[in-house]
Formats: structure tokens, sequence, C-alpha cells
């Protein structure tokens, strides 16, 4: 009967996508709320809460559908031949899914006090589940966010190909999805002014149409007026080629050949983007 009840290939690589980026979408948006609305914490926690984020979401789907979580991973792995282009449309389709699925249930949970925050829905608030130019507060333009997710989905990408490739002492014991948990942590603390890090098309674009659609008139745009929705979509796409481009150039090439099946390590990476 399970045997039955199994999704074909593709649709259980959907599946885990979806699930793994609604866990990472529930912790990192949800501490958003419980700090911007709630007055809870600080930005170090919305740092770690973002990271074990990431963390469990690859856990929860990285032996079906290599963990990617993030449209920027999965394009740029079709780029450079770690990925099947057939896929690519997908797994991003059902990455954003999950994001909007989980950002709405964060809204509904937090209605109460989203409301007494700000009861217009207005910019105020709207950082809880999208991201915005110097945070919707300093003074960072639209281009200053496109360059900073541009570089910040670069150094996420240049990491990530380090830590999974089996030629370079990648974390054994299954530990890559702690160590890409502590990369994003890392990415929070030193590079989260200017545009919020999103550094994933689906993080933000799925919290930014649940927002939309519950009250936040305002959320395509920032807190200059400007059309800003597209901003951590392209800029992290063309940072994550930058990144994956970078590693393969500088690191990748320079590495001896990957090593017979009968002497690789035991435990493969649970973030897998080989091909």
């Amino acid at each position: 009967m399970a045997e039955r009840l199994r999704f074909p290939p593709l649709a259980r690589e959907m599946a885990a996508e979806f699930a793994g980026t609604m866990i990472l979408i529930l912790f990192g948006v949800g501490v958003v709320a419980q700090v911007a609305a709630g007055g809870i914490g600080d930005h170090d926690s919305i740092a770690w809460a973002w990271g074990i984020g990431v963390t469990l979401g690859v856990y929860v789907s990285a032996a079906i559908s290599g963990g990617h979580i993030n449209p920027a991973v999965t394009f740029a792995l079709a780029v450079f031949n770690r990925f099947s282009w057939r896929k690519v449309l997908p797994y991003c389709a059902a990455q954003t899914a999950g994001a909007f699925v989980a950002a709405l249930l964060v809204r509904w949970n937090y209605t109460e006090v989203l409301a007494k925050a700000d009861p217009g829905h207005t910019i105020k608030t709207q950082g809880v589940f999208t991201t915005l130019p110097g945070n919707g507060t300093l003074p960072v333009s639209m281009w200053g966010g496109f360059r900073d997710q541009i570089i910040g989905t670069a150094i996420l990408l240049f990491v990530v190909m380090a830590l999974t490739d089996l030629r370079n002492l990648p974390p054994l014991s299954n530990l890559t999805p702690v160590i890409i948990g502590l990369l994003v942590v890392g990415i929070g603390m030193a590079w989260g002014t200017d545009a919020g890090y999103a550094i994933n098309p689906a993080r933000d674009f799925g919290p930014r149409l649940a927002q939309y659609l519950t009250g936040y008139g305002g959320a395509w745009r920032d807190q200059y007026g400007d059309l800003y929705f597209w901003v951590p979509i392209i800029g992290p796409l063309a940072g994550a080629v930058i990144g994956a481009g970078l590693y393969l150039f500088l690191i990748g090439r320079n590495l001896p050949p990957e090593p017979a099946p009968e002497t690789r390590p035991e435990t493969k990476p649970e973030y897998d983007v080989q091909p």
C-alpha cells in the first residue's frame, strides 16, 4: 500500500523542495515577526533562526531532492551542468509554493500581534515578510540592494560549492547542512544591512505574494515607492552563477579527480550538488 501511494520521481522531489523551503520560511519569517512585531529578540536571534531554518530545511529535503530549497542554487547548478534543466522550473515552483504557504501560516499566527504593531499593514512591518533596501530605514537605494544581493548570493554559492564538492574535503557524518546553516548565519551577520540578505528568490517572492494577498498593499514596492520585488529575484540568480563560476574557476578545476567509488568517504554530504 505504501509503495502505491508514493509520488512519481519528479513529484517526490518537488514535494521535498516544498517541505524543505516551508520549514526554512516558518523559522525565518517567524522570527522576524517575533522581533519586529512582538518586540522579542534582536538581530542576532534573526540571523541564528534563519541559519537554523536552512539547516533543518536541508535535512528535511536532502535525501529526496538534494536539499536546494533556493531557486538560485537550482539555477546555478543547472548553468554549470550539475543539475538537469528539465527540473529547474518544477523545483523553483515547489520552492516558491513552500515559501508562500509558510508565510501564510506565519501571517495567520501573528495576526493579532501584527495588527497591534502596525494596524495599517504598512512599510513598518513589511520587512517581516520581505526584504527592503537598507531594511526600510537606511539610505540604500534599489540599485544598492541589487548590488548587495549579487554579492551575498555569490558568497553563498561559492561556499556551498566548496562544502559539497567530494574532492574538497566536505563535511562528513551528515554535517553539511549544519555548516551551510552557519554560512547563512554568517552572511546575515556580515551582509544583512543593505538588503536584508534574501539570497533566495523563493524566500522573498513567496512571502511577498502572501503579504500582498493578506492586506499589505505596498508589498511590491520599497520605502521609496520603487517597484522592488524583482531585486531579490534577479540579484540572487545572477550572484549564484557568479559565485558558482568563481568556485569552479579558482578551486574546482585545480582539485584532483574525484576518488574512485571504493575509496570515497562512506558518508555523502546531504546537500547534494553533484550531477
